[in-house]
């Protein structure tokens, strides 16, 4: 089954690869969506796919990259988008 999620990621989790940490994980996984930084200083992450792979990810940036520390990680459940391709980061 088909899941998609807006995630928002706080702590130290810019100018650490979160990002990319995040963009290497989901296309790995075949996931579809993209990753942004926001200006309060939070990573934001929309991401679709199998469920199970979905909650891999999500656990996945619990802990991030190695420079990381997440303090806080917010989901929330999206009707999926089936007209989404690939990932992305967004600038």
């Amino acid at each position: 089954m088909e899941k998609r999620f807006h995630v928002t990621v706080r702590g130290l989790v810019q100018g650490v690869g979160f990002r990319m940490f995040v963009e290497r994980s989901a296309t790995r996984m075949g996931l579809k969506g993209w990753v942004r930084n926001r200006p309060d200083g939070s990573v934001e992450i929309d991401v679709q796919g199998p469920a199970g792979l979905v909650g891999e990810l999500l656990e996945e940036a619990k802990t991030g990259p190695p420079a990381s520390k997440v303090s806080a990680v917010s989901v929330k459940e999206m009707e999926p988008d089936f007209r989404k391709r690939g990932f992305s980061v967004l600038v």
